[in-house]
C-alpha cells in the first residue's frame, strides 16, 4: 500500500476542498453533492486511464531512478494542472479569442457556456488524440521484435509485414475517415488536428531515438538526457491523448470546472500510483500479456475517438471496452503461467 500512500493523502485533501467548495455555494446539500460527484469523477478517470498506467509502466521499467521520479513528480503536475485544467482553458481561449483569465472566470461564473465552447471543439481534439493513440497501438502491433504474441498467428503475420510506414498510412486513413464524417466547414480543422497528432508522434519518437544514439557520448548533454527527455515527452503526450476524453466525459456529469479538476486530479494520482506499483512490483513480468491488453485497449480507444467526432459514444462504453481487454489479458497471463509451470514440472519429473 505504500505506493498508494500519496494518492490517499491527496485524495483526502482534494475531497476536503471539494466539500468546502460545495458548502460555500449550496450549503450542506452542496457539500454532499460535491463529495459524491468528485468521487464519481475519480473513478471515471481511473477506469478510462488504467491502460495508460500499464503502458507508462512498460516504458518506465527501462528508465533509471532519476527519470522515473521526475516523471512521477513533475509529470503528475503536468497531468493534473496542465491537461485537466490548463489545456481545456487554452482550447476555449483559442475558440473565443478571450484571455486565459477571462476563460477561467467564464468557467466559474458561466460553466454552461464554458462547457459548450469546449464540446464544440471535441472533434479536433478527438482527431488529434485518435491519431496519436492509433500510432502507439499499431507500432506495438507491428513490432517484429516481440517474442511473445497474445494472438499468436495474427500478431506474427502483422509483425512480419507491418512497418512504421504502414502504421502512419493506416493512421492517416483513419484521420481522413474521421474528416469525412464532418460537415464541410469543419473538415479542414479536423484534418489539421489529426495530421498534427501524427507529426507530434513522429517528432517525439525521432527525438527519443536521436538521444538514445547519443547514450554513449561522453558529453554532458548526452549524459543528462540519455534518451529520457524524448521518453518523458512521449509519455506526456500519451497522457494528454488519454486525458481529454475524461475531461469531456466529466461535463456529462457536472459543469462545475472546479469539481471536475478535483475529481480528475484524484483519478490521475491513482493512475500514477498504479504505474509505480506495476514498475516496482514487476507485475508486467508476472502477467506477461498485460502490456498487450493495454495496447489493444489503446487501439479501441483510438477508433472510438475517431468515431466520436460525429457519433456520441457513451463514457461507460469507452471505459468498459478498455477494461475488458485488461481483464482478458490478465486471464490469459494466468493461463500462460499455469501452462509454463506445468511444463516445468513435467520436465523436472522426467529428469528427476
Amino acid at each position: 500500500m505504500r505506493h498508494f500512500r500519496w494518492s490517499f493523502i491527496v485524495t483526502a485533501v482534494l475531497m476536503a476542498l471539494a466539500g468546502w467548495w460545495g458548502y460555500e455555494h449550496k450549503g450542506l446539500p452542496g457539500l454532499l453533492q460535491a463529495l459524491w460527484i468528485t468521487a464519481i469523477l475519480g473513478v471515471l478517470e481511473v477506469s478510462l486511464s488504467f491502460d495508460n498506467a500499464v503502458v507508462n509502466a512498460s516504458v518506465l521499467k527501462h528508465w533509471n531512478e532519476f527519470w522515473r521520479k521526475l516523471f512521477l513528480t513533475v509529470g503528475i503536475l503536468v497531468a493534473v494542472f496542465g491537461m485537466r485544467l490548463l489545456f481545456p482553458l487554452v482550447i476555449v481561449a483559442a475558440a473565443t479569442g478571450l484571455g486565459l483569465f477571462d476563460v477561467w472566470h467564464m468557467a466559474i461564473d458561466n460553466p454552461n457556456e464554458y462547457s459548450r465552447h469546449l464540446t464544440e471543439h471535441h472533434a479536433e481534439v478527438a482527431a488529434f488524440g485518435g491519431a496519436f493513440l492509433l500510432l502507439v497501438f499499431l507500432n506495438f502491433l507491428f513490432d517484429e521484435e516481440k517474442e511473445l504474441h497474445w494472438f499468436g498467428w495474427f500478431e506474427r503475420r502483422v509483425g512480419k509485414y507491418g512497418t512504421e510506414g504502414m502504421a502512419v498510412l493506416l493512421t492517416l486513413l483513419g484521420v481522413i475517415g474521421a474528416m469525412s464524417l464532418m460537415p464541410e466547414q469543419r473538415k479542414l480543422a479536423v484534418l489539421i488536428a489529426g495530421v498534427t497528432g501524427v507529426l507530434i508522434y513522429i517528432g517525439v519518437k525521432w527525438l527519443s531515438g536521436l538521444l538514445e544514439e547519443k547514450e554513449h557520448d561522453p558529453s554532458v548533454g548526452a549524459m543528462i538526457s540519455q534518451g529520457s527527455i524524448g521518453g518523458f515527452l512521449y509519455l506526456e503526450v500519451l497522457d494528454a491523448s488519454f486525458s481529454f476524453d475524461g475531461v469531456i466525459g466529466a461535463f456529462a456529469i457536472t459543469n462545475d470546472v472546479v469539481i471536475i479538476m478535483l475529481g480528475l486530479a484524484i483519478g490521475a494520482m491513482f493512475v500514477r500510483s498504479m504505474t509505480v506499483f506495476l514498475v516496482y512490483k514487476g507485475t508486467l513480468q508476472e502477467f506477461v500479456y498485460l502490456e498487450h491488453g493495454a495496447h489493444y485497449a489503446i487501439g479501441i480507444l483510438a477508433l472510438i475517438m475517431f468515431a466520436s467526432v460525429h457519433y456520441h459514444i457513451p463514457e461507460w462504453f469507452t471505459g468498459l471496452s478498455g477494461l475488458a481487454f485488461i481483464l482478458v489479458s490478465l486471464w490469459s497471463s494466468i493461463r500462460y503461467r499455469r501452462k509454463i509451470a506445468a511444463q516445468e514440472a513435467e520436465v523436472a519429473a522426467r529428469t528427476g
